[in-house]
């Protein structure tokens, strides 16, 4: 029985390994000329980086615009005390979980240990110092010291901070609000009750007057 030779592959449609590898290897060559180009027009458009060091934003607090030099890791808590004296925004826990730093941005309850300084740009920063002073008291300070809403102080200012933001958005809530707009606030001295008491009051006088 006669034995037959394998015939040699067929390449009459011009395919052969050596041809996928150049085909390959030119696509391969095209897609990092491709690449390095998108990569280039990338880095044009983020030319405008900011940081690391230290530059200058403008930051609208209490009604009156600041410049403040912040590096990109700046948290707003930290532009407040350390570059613009405002100490009556207290750094506690420094990780978002006691609210003793509570601030607000556009009518809104923030934790400003956990927000960057840069992301308040273009918003309407309002601090414990917005409120009142200790010749004008607000309304809602006021109702603090005489229902003895406060004891050590430490939580004060964002326990009022927090409650302001409710009185905005809630003329007249009821004692669940109140404890509701709190429930992030720690007050290790125990004083919800006296806390609660002093919103209401608030309310009850706005409404009257």
């Amino acid at each position: 029985m006669s034995k037959h030779k394998s015939s040699p592959p067929d390449n009459s449609h011009g395919f052969s390994r050596r041809s996928f590898l150049k085909g390959a290897g030119v696509a391969a060559t095209g897609t990092a000329v491709l690449n390095s180009g998108l990569l280039g027009q990338a880095s044009e458009t983020h030319s405008n980086v900011i940081g690391p060091d230290a530059t200058s934003i403008a930051l609208n607090i209490n009604g009156s615009v600041k410049h403040v030099p912040v590096e990109p890791r700046t948290t707003l808590a930290e532009a407040l005390r350390h570059e613009l004296h405002l100490t009556g925004t207290k750094i506690v826990c420094d990780r978002g979980s006691c609210s003793a730093c509570t601030v607000m941005l556009d009518g809104m309850p923030v934790n400003s240990c956990t927000t960057f300084a840069l992301d308040a740009v273009d918003r309407k920063i309002t601090t414990i110092e917005g409120l009142g002073d200790p010749e004008h008291l607000h309304p809602l300070q006021a109702a603090f010291v005489e229902h003895d809403g406060m004891q050590c102080g430490y939580c004060t200012p964002g326990m009022v901070m927090s409650c302001a933001a409710l009185l905005e958005r809630n003329p007249n809530p009821a004692a669940a609000d109140v404890q509701q707009a709190i429930s992030g606030n720690i007050c290790r001295c125990g004083t919800y009750p006296k806390v609660v008491e002093a919103v209401l009051a608030t309310a009850r006088s706005r409404k009257g007057a």
